[in-house]
C-alpha cells in the first residue's frame, strides 16, 4: 500500500529483455537503494514493483516488468535515462498525507494541455470512457505515481484537470510532463469498490 506521496525520483540506468521472456528488467539508480531489502515494493510512476536485487555500492536495484505490467501501464515505453517517481511502501506507524493508493494501475492516460497558471500548472488528461464514473471533481487520483485532485471534469471528453503547486513539478517527474505524454491512471480504490456494490445491487436506490 501507498499514498501517493513521492519519496524520491530515480533514473533507468539498464532497460533489458528479462531471462525468462515476455517481460523487461529494469535497473534503477535511487538514493534510498542501498536502505532496500529483495523482496520489497516500490512504486515506479504508480507501478508497484518488486525489488529482486540490490547494488548498494552503485546506490540501484533491479526490477522486473511482467507482460502484465506492460500491457496495462506506461512503464513499457520508458528508456535509459528516463525519470521516474519513486515511492517505498506505507508504514503503518506514517501518516497518509496523500490517500490510499494500491500501486496496481487502471489505465494509461493521455496528457492534452499542459498550461501554466498563477501559483500552478494545469494538467488536462485524456483517460478511457470507462472509468468515468470513478472520476469525481475534488476527488482524488494517482497519476504516475502522485495524489492529486481532481481540479475538473469533463463527462463528454472523457478528460480530468488537475493543478500541481510549484513543490510538486520540482520534486516528481511532472515537471517534465508535456502534452501527448502518456500518464499512469490509478482511480480511487475506494470508488472502485462503492461502483461494483452498486452495479451489483443494479444501481443506486432511494426508499420511497
Amino acid at each position: 500500500m501507498f499514498t501517493g506521496i513521492v519519496e524520491s525520483t530515480g533514473r533507468i540506468l539498464e532497460v533489458r529483455p528479462a531471462e525468462n521472456g515476455g517481460a523487461l528488467t529494469f535497473q534503477i539508480q535511487a538514493s534510498f537503494a542501498s536502505e532496500l531489502s529483495v523482496g520489497q515494493s516500490v512504486a515506479h510512476n504508480g507501478v508497484c514493483l518488486t525489488i529482486e536485487t540490490v547494488n548498494p555500492g552503485a546506490q540501484s536495484y533491479q526490477v522486473t516488468l511482467v507482460q502484465e505490467t506492460l500491457d496495462k501501464s506506461s512503464l513499457g515505453g520508458l528508456q535509459q535515462g528516463t525519470i521516474v517517481n519513486l515511492e517505498r511502501c506505507l508504514r503503518v506507524d506514517a501518516r497518509i498525507d496523500g490517500h490510499i493508493v494500491q500501486g496496481h494501475v487502471d489505465a494509461v492516460g493521455r496528457i492534452l494541455r499542459a498550461e501554466l497558471e498563477p501559483g500552478q500548472k494545469r494538467f488536462t488528461v485524456a483517460f478511457p470512457a470507462d472509468f468515468e464514473p470513478l472520476v469525481v471533481p475534488q476527488g482524488s487520483i494517482c497519476i504516475d505515481g502522485i495524489s492529486l485532485t481532481v481540479a475538473a471534469s469533463d463527462v463528454k471528453a472523457h478528460t480530468l484537470d488537475v493543478c500541481l503547486i510549484p513543490h510538486t513539478l520540482e520534486i516528481t517527474n511532472a515537471g517534465s510532463w508535456k502534452t501527448e505524454d502518456l500518464v499512469n491512471l490509478e482511480f480511487d480504490v475506494l470508488g472502485k469498490y462503492a461502483k461494483k456494490w452498486m452495479d451489483i445491487r443494479g444501481g443506486l436506490h432511494f426508499p420511497e
